[in-house]
């Protein structure tokens, strides 16, 4: 089987594989972890957008009416963090939320965050000039969006270290198979951040302040308001989901401009082409490779009937690379427009955050390529062993 998520060689190089997939077929059963893998971007993005499936089936079934043992009960305080944010809620719950958290995570919002990034960017390269290098992924890359968040949600300074190890664990949850000790981990982050979080909520209530917190808790449509646990978890989902993107295509691309010198040279010469360039690093290079759903009804894909009760593991990496969609996809090219990748998802689950991981990720991106234009590369690095959200271990480079 081509698809092997589990080998270090396949996650530094899943690509040559995802083409066998795509040639192999439209869907193919992975007995390893249950699921159908889809390989193709036609079925991807039509699967993303088709409410046969979901990213929960509790709003329509139990998990005996759809042939699924419940999570053991140690689990709980993680799946009522993860279960209660936007990511893994259908209908009619989604759209409520989404709702009411999209009038305080507004495009006004985001603007206003745009010199935050600038001043956290400045800042963070002025740190990796001073020390002549160092690991762009632990001294840039990861240290900038966990800032913005805090920044965003109101977390004081003092504390913003405690998030990047919450989210840290509790995401290796969303990794095929995570063993007991991955579980345990995410257990006891989600019960500390969801403590912490609900001490912020109560303090906001009765001091309101100019942060998203205090926003959400005031959102009400209609004489509708988020609950204190949709408030906690879409708090989360906005840390956990909001720096992935940004951090791994910070790493991931840096890598691959690294390894194709005549694109790093082209962003040199015109700074201009850094939005579509990080366009064609979010697409070359996908920080999420996986998408889940749950097959609510019965499905038809190429010919198989895929059964309810069923799982599909939407390969946007696959999808990212097909030819029908993207000409010579497995080339690098920073100058490419129009790119229809599905990096950010789609449809309902559209990532909320794109507008401000794209503005991150313009923010460094041009930091980077202005002020160190002589940044290189000191080692190959070394892939994380995961492969749903896929990144480096460390880019150690010089200025």
């Amino acid at each position: 089987m081509a698809f092997d998520p589990w080998s270090p060689a396949f996650v530094a190089d899943p690509y040559p594989g995802f083409a066998e997939l795509r040639a192999a077929g439209r869907v193919h059963w992975f007995a390893p972890s249950g699921q159908w893998l889809v390989p193709h971007h036609a079925d991807v993005r039509a699967l993303l957008g088709d409410r046969r499936l979901g990213r929960t089936y509790l709003h329509r079934f139990t998990h005996e009416e759809f042939g699924r043992t419940p999570p053991p009960a140690g689990h709980e305080p993680f799946h009522v963090l993860n279960d209660n944010g936007l990511l893994d809620l259908e209908a009619p719950d989604h759209t409520r939320i989404r709702r009411l958290v999209t009038q305080a995570f507004t495009p006004r919002t985001v603007t206003a965050l745009a010199p935050v990034v600038e001043r956290l960017v400045r800042e963070l390269v002025d740190g990796l000039l001073a020390e002549g290098g160092g690991d762009l992924i632990a001294d840039v890359a990861e240290p900038l969006p966990v800032a913005v968040i805090a920044e965003m949600l109101g977390v004081p300074a003092a504390d913003r270290g405690l998030l990047r190890p919450w989210s840290a664990d509790i995401c290796g949850m969303y990794e095929l198979n995570p063993d007991e000790a991955t579980a345990q981990r995410a257990v006891r982050a989600s019960v500390e951040f969801s403590a912490y979080l609900r001490e912020l909520i109560a303090d906001r209530r009765v001091r309101p302040a100019d942060d998203l917190i205090s926003a959400l808790v005031a959102a009400c449509d209609e004489g509708e308001r988020l609950s204190e646990q949709e408030v906690v978890s879409t708090c989360a989902l906005l840390l956990n989901a909001g720096h992935e993107a940004t951090v791994n295509t910070t790493g991931n691309g840096w890598w691959a401009l690294f390894r194709h010198p005549d694109q790093l040279a082209a962003l040199r010469r015109d700074p201009a082409l850094v939005p579509q360039a990080v366009e064609e690093l979010m697409r070359y290079d996908t920080p999420l490779q996986l998408f889940e759903r749950w097959v609510l009804d019965d499905i038809e894909i190429g010919g198989t009937v895929v059964e309810r009760g069923s799982e599909v593991a939407l390969l946007l990496g696959s999808a990212n690379h097909d030819p029908a969609v993207f000409p010579d996809p497995d080339r690098l090219d920073v100058t490419r427009t129009g790119s229809a990748h599905l990096s950010f998802g789609a449809g309902i689950h559209y990532c909320l955050g794109a507008p401000l991981a794209r503005l991150e990720l313009a923010a460094v991106f041009g930091a980077l390529l202005r002020r160190v234009p002589g940044l290189r590369l000191v080692a190959e690095p070394q892939w994380k062993p995961g492969f749903v959200i896929r990144g480096l271990r460390e880019l150690r480079v010089e200025c």
